[in-house]
This record gives C-alpha cells, sequence and structure tokens, in this order.
C-alpha cells in the first residue's frame, strides 16, 4: 500500500468569526460542564425561582477560571464568566455597580501580575520564563468593601470562590490556597449576617478546606464547578434556573481536615524534602481510607445532590457465564417536578481472611438517561473478575481469594446498601505477572488493624443475612489483553526500519531538532504554531515521512490563539511560549505591515475533574469526539491527553488536569475520551503521566517510594484499563522515579507492563526535556527501556544514542524496535491523506 503525504498548509483560518466547527463545540463544552456540577448543599434556595433577584460577590464572579496554568490551559477566545452568564440568562443582579468596579480591579490586577512575572523572568535570565510563570500563581485581589445596599432586594445572595495551580509547583497550605483569607473570610461573614440565603460557588480546580464555609449560619447552598471551561458562566448559570438538573457526583474525598489524610504531613514540601516521596498510605488513597478507618468526611466520594429524587432497586447480582458478576438495578425519578439523572456505584467488600484490603472499592457505575417525574430505567452494571482482585506480592498475581465478596450499590460511597453476596470457593489466579520496580529501601506502609476489619466484615455479612441475601457462587475468569493481527502499517514500517542506518534510525526516535525546536518546554511546534511539538521529518526526502505534530492537553488543544505570516517570505511568527500562555499575554502584541493573520481559537472543554464528574462515559467520548474535530481541523495528531494520574493528596498542583482518586473511574474516563479522539481516523490520544506523576515540586527529580501493590492495585491500574479498553495511540513517561529509576528509562513500566502485560499497540515517549540535564533520564536509556520517542529532541540526545550503540550498550534491535512502533503509528496519522486505519483503537 502507497501512502500519500498530506499536503500541509498554514494552520487556522484567515476568518476571525467563529466557525461552524468552534459554534458547535462550545455546545458541547457548556452541556459537559453543565453534567459535571455538583451541588453539595440546597437547603430550598435551588434552583431559583422564576424573576428571583440574586447578588454576586467574589473575584471569580468577574474572573472565573475555566482552567489551570501551564500545559493544561487552552487558549480559547473567550471564557463566559459567571458574571455574563447571569446576565446572558436573564438574572436580575442588585450589585452590577459592584461588578463593574471590579472588573476594572481585576483587569489592572492581571496586568500589573503580567509584568511582575516579565521583570522577574528578565532579570533572572535567559530561559527562566516558565519557571517564573509557574511559581508566580495568580491570586484574585480583593474587590471594594461590601455593602448592605448591594444585597437588598436579593433573593439569593452568591459568593463565587476561585482558585487556581498549574505544573510544577504544588499548593500550599495558606490562605488564598487550601485555606480562606482573611478578606474572603470578611466578606462571607459580612454576608452570612446581611441575608437570609447565601450560596457558595466553589470553582476551585482542587479540593479546599470548607470549614469556615460550613460554619456559616445562613449557608443554604454550596455548588462545585470546578474549572469548568470557556462555557462555565453559562453552564452554571443552566444549573441554578433549572434548565439542567444537577447530576454530577464527586470523584474525590473532601475532609474535614486536610491533617484528616493519610500522609498528610509529609506530602510533597509539608515536610521539607521533596526528593523522596514515600507512599506509607499503600493502598488506603481517598475513600479507601476513609471507609475502611471509619473516618467522617466534608463530603463523601461519590456524593451529590439533585433537585429531584430517585430510587435504586436491585433486582439481581447474578454470576456472568464468562466470570465475574453483573448487578441489575431499576431507578425511579420519585420527585413530581424535575427531570434529572442518577449515577449508580457499585462497591465490593473482599473478604479479610487472606490479603488484607480496604473495606470497599468502586467496581463499576452507570448514569441513567434523563428521567422524568415518576420515570424509570433498568440498568445492568458487570463486576469484571479482575475487578474483584488483589495484587499478591509474594506471589507476583492477581489473586480472587476464596470468601464472600460482598456486593453495595447505592449514589455514593456514603450510601450504599447491602445487595448481594458472591461466593468464591477457591483462591484463583487471574494474572501472574512478573515483578517490577522493587523497592530499594524499607518502607512502612499504613495497616487497618485486623480486628476492626473482621468486625465490619461480620457486620456487613449479618447485614446481608438479616435481609434474607444468599451468597452466589462466583466463578473469576483469567484477565487476557487483547490480540491484534498485524496491520499493514505494521508490514510497511517493518520494510522501512530494515533499509535505515543508525543516523536515520535515531532521528526518528528524536523529536525534531532541526527547526530549532530544541529547548523549548510546551510550545516547540513548527508546523502548528503553539503545539507542543512534532517529531522527526528526518525521513522525509527519502521516504516520504513526514514529521507529526501534537497538542497539549487535556481541556482542549493548547494552540497560539493567532499567528502571523509574512507575506513575502511565509515566515511564522509565533511568540513561542509567551504566546501559548495566558492567551498569549505575556507576547508582544504588534500586529506587523505587509502580514497575514491566522487564527486557531480552540474549544476550552472543562477540566479532567469536572469531566469525571459527570460520571456519564458516553458524554466524555463526545468531548473526545470534539477535541479529534479541531485536531483533524488545525492538523495535529496527537493529543497530549488525558492526564490521568491519581489524587492522591488536594495539594496537587495538577489534580485539576486528573480525573479522580479512584483508578476504575480514572481508567474508565480516560478509555471514553480516547474513544471518543479515536473514533475520527488519524488522530489519537496519549495518556500520561506514566506514572505516579502526583507531585510537582521537583517533579523531575523526585522519587516516588511505593511498594508493588500500591503501585499496580492504585497508580497502573487506570492506565492498565485504559490501553485494554481503547489502546490509545500513544503514553507518556512522566519526570519522576519511581523506587530509584526515571520512569522514562524504566523497562518495567514502558516494556513489561504496558507492553508485555497489557499488549499496549502505541507509542511511548517522554514528557518535554526529561533527558536534558535537569530531567535526570539518559537518551539511550529511553530506548533500552522501551520509550520510543525523547521529546522536544536536543543534539545531546543524539549524541548518546549513538554513543550507546558504539559501545555496546544499547543493542541496535532495541533502537530498530523502538522505530519500527513510531513508524506503524505515524503511518496511521492524518499525516498522510488516507492514514491506514488504527486498528488497535477500535
Amino acid at each position: 500500500m502507497e501512502l500519500k503525504k498530506r499536503v500541509r498548509t498554514y494552520s487556522g483560518t484567515k476568518e476571525n468569526a467563529p466557525g461552524e466547527l468552534e459554534l458547535r463545540n462550545r455546545k458541547i463544552a457548556r452541556r459537559a460542564a453543565a453534567e459535571g456540577i455538583v451541588l453539595l448543599k440546597n437547603e430550598g434556595v435551588l434552583p431559583l425561582k422564576k424573576g428571583a433577584k440574586a447578588a454576586l460577590f467574589g473575584g471569580g464572579a468577574v474572573g472565573t477560571i475555566k482552567g489551570g496554568t501551564g500545559s493544561g490551559d487552552v487558549n480559547a477566545r473567550e471564557t463566559v464568566s459567571i458574571y455574563q452568564g447571569f446576565v446572558d440568562a436573564g438574572i436580575p443582579l442588585t450589585n452590577r455597580d459592584w461588578l463593574e468596579e471590579y472588573a476594572e480591579i481585576y483587569r489592572q490586577a492581571r496586568e500589573d501580575w503580567k509584568e511582575e512575572i516579565l521583570s522577574e523572568a528578565a532579570r533572572r535570565g535567559k530561559g527562566k520564563f516558565f519557571e517564573v510563570y509557574s511559581s508566580h500563581i495568580f491570586r484574585m485581589p480583593a474587590g471594594s468593601a461590601l455593602k448592605q445596599a448591594d444585597v437588598e432586594g436579593a433573593d439569593v445572595v452568591f459568593y463565587v470562590l476561585s482558585r487556581t495551580a498549574g505544573e510544577d509547583a504544588d499548593r500550599f497550605l495558606e490562605p488564598g490556597d487550601y485555606y480562606l483569607t482573611e478578606e474572603e473570610k470578611a466578606e462571607l461573614a459580612f454576608l452570612d449576617a446581611a441575608c437570609e440565603n447565601l450560596a457558595v460557588i466553589l470553582n476551585t480546580g482542587g479540593v479546599i478546606d470548607l470549614q469556615d464555609i460550613l460554619g456559616l449560619t445562613h449557608l443554604k447552598g454550596l455548588v462545585h464547578i470546578s474549572q469548568p471551561g470557556m462555557e462555565g458562566g453559562n453552564a452554571l448559570a443552566d444549573v441554578l434556573t433549572g434548565k439542567v438538573t444537577p447530576g454530577g457526583k464527586l470523584t474525590g474525598t473532601w475532609a474535614k481536615d486536610y491533617g484528616d489524610i493519610p500522609n498528610a504531613e509529609n506530602y510533597s514540601h509539608n515536610n521539607g524534602d521533596v526528593q523522596k516521596e514515600y507512599y506509607t498510605e499503600g493502598i488506603y488513597v481517598g475513600y479507601r481510607y476513609f471507609d475502611s478507618f471509619r473516618k467522617e468526611t466534608a463530603y463523601p466520594f461519590g456524593f451529590g445532590l439533585s433537585y429531584t429524587s430517585f430510587s435504586i432497586r436491585t433486582e439481581e447480582v447474578c454470576p456472568e457465564e464468562k466470570g465475574g458478576a453483573y448487578v441489575t438495578v431499576t431507578v425511579k425519578n420519585t420527585g413530581d417536578t424535575w427531570a434529572g439523572r442518577e449515577v449508580v456505584q457499585v462497591y465490593l467488600s473482599c473478604p479479610q481472611d487472606g490479603l488484607e484490603k480496604e473495606y470497599r472499592r468502586l467496581c463499576g457505575f452507570a448514569k441513567t438517561k434523563l428521567l422524568e417525574p415518576g420515570e424509570g430505567e433498568q440498568l445492568r452494571i458487570p463486576i469484571p473478575s479482575k475487578n474483584m482482585a488483589s495484587f499478591s506480592e509474594e506471589k507476583s498475581a492477581w489473586i480472587v481469594e476464596k470468601g464472600q465478596y460482598g456486593v453495595w450499590v447505592g449514589n455514593s460511597c456514603a450510601d450504599l446498601k447491602i445487595s448481594g453476596v458472591l461466593e468464591v470457593e477457591e483462591d484463583t489466579v487471574i494474572e501472574a505477572v512478573k515483578h517490577i520496580l522493587p523497592l530499594q529501601e524499607p518502607l512502612k506502609e499504613l495497616s487497618c488493624p485486623k480486628d476492626l476489619r473482621l468486625l465490619m466484615e461480620r457486620a456487613w455479612k449479618e447485614e446481608a443475612k438479616a435481609r434474607g441475601i444468599l451468597p452466589i457462587t462466583c466463578v473469576p475468569v483469567k484477565e487476557t489483553a487483547g490480540s491484534y493481527p498485524v496491520t499493514e502499517a505494521e508490514k510497511m514500517a517493518e520494510e522501512l526500519t530494515a533499509k535505515l542506518s543508525e543516523e536515520q534510525l535515531t532521528a526518528m526516535v528524536i523529536g525534531e531538532i532541526s527547526k530549532g525546536q530544541g529547548q523549548a518546554l510546551g510550545s516547540a511546534g513548527i508546523m502548528v504554531p503553539g503545539a507542543a511539538g512534532e517529531t522527526s521529518s528526518g525521513l522525509e526526502e527519502a521516504y516520504g515521512v513526514p514529521g507529526v505534530p501534537m497538542a497539549d492537553g487535556p481541556a482542549g488543544l493548547r494552540l497560539m490563539k493567532s499567528y502571523e505570516v509574512d507575506r513575502a517570505t511565509g515566515r511564522i511568527n509565533s511568540h513561542g511560549i509567551f504566546g501559548a500562555l495566558e492567551g498569549g499575554i505575556f507576547a508582544d502584541q504588534t500586529v506587523h505591515e505587509n502580514t497575514d493573520t491566522y487564527y486557531q481559537y480552540a474549544t476550552a472543554f472543562p477540566v479532567g475533574t469536572l469531566l469525571a464528574q459527570t460520571w456519564d462515559t458516553g458524554l466524555v467520548e463526545e468531548v473526545g469526539w470534539a477535541a479529534a474535530a479541531e485536531m483533524e481541523a488545525f492538523g495535529v495528531s496527537w493529543w497530549l491527553a488525558p492526564g490521568m494520574n491519581i489524587h492522591r493528596n488536594p495539594l496537587c498542583g495538577r489534580n485539576f488536569e486528573y480525573f479522580s482518586e479512584d483508578p476504575l473511574l480514572s481508567g474508565s474516563m480516560a478509555a471514553a475520551i480516547t474513544k471518543g479522539v479515536q473514533s475520527c481516523n488519524g488522530v489519537g490520544t496519549t495518556i500520561k503521566h506514566f506514572a505516579c506523576n502526583n507531585q510537582e515540586d521537583n517533579r523531575m527529580g523526585c522519587d516516588s517510594i511505593v511498594s508493588e501493590r500500591a503501585l499496580r492495585e492504585i497508580y497502573l491500574r487506570g492506565f492498565e484499563i485504559a490501553v485494554k479498553t481503547a489502546q490509545p495511540m500513544a503514553i507518556m513517561t512522566s519526570y519522576n522515579l519511581i523506587n530509584g529509576v526515571h520512569t522514562a528509562n524504566s523497562k518495567d513500566l514502558c516494556t513489561v507492563a504496558a507492553r508485555e502485560e497489557w499488549n499496549f499497540q502505541g507509542i511511548i515517549m517522554t514528557d518535554w526535556t526529561t533527558t536534558m540535564p535537569r530531567g535526570g533520564s539518559s537518551a539511550w536509556g529511553c530506548i533500552a527501556a522501551g520509550n520510543d520517542l525523547i521529546m522536544p529532541g536536543c543534539e545531546g540526545d543524539k549524541e548518546s544514542i549513538l554513543k550507546a550503540l558504539a559501545e555496546g550498550t544499547l543493542d541496535r534491535e532495541e533502537l530498530k524496535a523502538c522505530v519500527k512502533r513510531m513508524l506503524r503509528v505515524i503511518f496511521q496519522t492524518n499525516a498522510y491523506e488516507a492514514s491506514v486505519p488504527y486498528e488497535a483503537g477500535r
């Protein structure tokens, strides 16, 4: 089969007005945001009655934060603020003067912040801009003093509390971040005294302390909108007015106090040591800890209210013919006014006689369609055998141990009913594997006292018996990775690889370095300005293999809003990283003569956490499909998304990018968005960051010290689910080390786990500058590990690989294997007019 290279022109369009694709995708972004909003508290104030007046305060009302900073940002055309959303929805406001005054305060604060960063970056010297930017998070300025006159006549007073964070810096236990500032406390206290109905909107990418908020006397409503993308203001208005009934559920536990979180005091910079991060909590992450140790929470995992009510009736818990089990439930809208959707969550309590296990784990979920009052729907939720299994380090295997498994059904971790009991008659090895990434030093992990575990086990068994629930025999089956036929692309890749010299082979595993991509961080794209980078074009002239562009994510494509092209020379002026961040506010905005301007407005979808809060894999798949349409429109082949690291601690600077504290939910969402993207031929996802990227401070040098069981059950499980379910085109390794080995240099991760165990069919790439001095990884070590592509690439990478080949420390066959995988996937991208279908992703 002969492939024809795609003829590339300048990406984007000269037309500045919104096109059909942009308008359509904004509708999807708005719907996704509304579906993911979580109603945490409502004492009769929501939805707003028709004609009800509102007062609106807080910096986020005007400066609504659509998403986090860094590579997760999206340079959209605009962001609809909460203020604008209220106005467009026709909600009468009593304090528009305050809001308009704050808009000017906010504008000036942003300008001052910009100048401070540029000045500090200039003082520190060349190459320090991103370091300065990431360490200077923008904080909302204070507004003018609140007045009683602003709230008079308001039926409900809303206060928007906003926080942002981003890559390369973790959050802090300080006012303005995890805690409220004194100004915020004072404003809330004033409003609490000035009105009868106060509602707080949490515009925060991650968890914050709620103690001061929940202590307010007149708090009647609490809504978590996370960071809802460019249509956030409209989406919130849809929910507050009842146009959309809230149906989102939390994907993480909100602790009453930060100190309640296991290992909280030692996380990241809290103990003054960012060199090593000890995962002493083991498998007890998030709700697994709070549930097992009987700790109260502010709001539990899976929680979310609605404007209506639902009944959930378990019809049957049955074994599957092919192993595992399933639960059939009937959900009914028992309200009389509002249509709504409900999320059914299924958890398992595993036997405690053998391996120590958490009290309950999520093992399945489903979301209903929109149910009218009185309407019902039956759902069938599978429980695969692997979801019943635990990892035995002693036997190096996933095992479903003999004993009884309690099946719980409900709509949050804290609202469950024992609904079935599965009986496994003998220990069953689901999957035998090789040991990976062994500990290099002792690690004492948290253990739940056996007496407590057995006491809780006896309690649920007695409850099941009292309800007349009899054990049902369940026979687990072995886990197998999918098998894939040899494709046309693979044959072509093998033939071409055999023809290449060592120089050519080496060029193909390094990002494009011939056009100055070199040291750029996250905005190195040449073909698509503002894109993260592209693969080598070293084989283009001889064999017609072009470079492949890739763009950051995961809340949309991060490209330049616009760029100039000189009419005489065709030269592109894209402003580099200055134009890629914060909508290009750091770049020189001068419009030059004799140039054409091209526009690349990408849709800013809700952040990963909010997408997961929909618990709707079909909707998330639709978001993936929408992103794929923009990839095709702009000529991007790989989307560096989704991010799917675990919410291990609320202070992680990038939690907003990630889905959940639960690996099943994370893996399911990553699989859904991958299916959506890869349903469009020629484009693919890059699931990241592989793995244990749960700390941003010293992210390139931090060593995650973690047991193999916790690694497999918590931190790799989501990646495994995504690979086996959807086969993304690519995986990106993380910056950190795991048990002393940089992930980019880890054969255990890249080859043993991903390829040998999960049968991963795509490519594995590094994160940017991993092989440069600060990164700590060796270039030849990446190739030896099975990490196929080093990004963004530099001359030192080339030298490292060629030297290792000459010295025999790198086998030529290892290099050829990487190149073959690279070519196989490139042949299946939109770099060609009619690419070979990516069969592994179907």
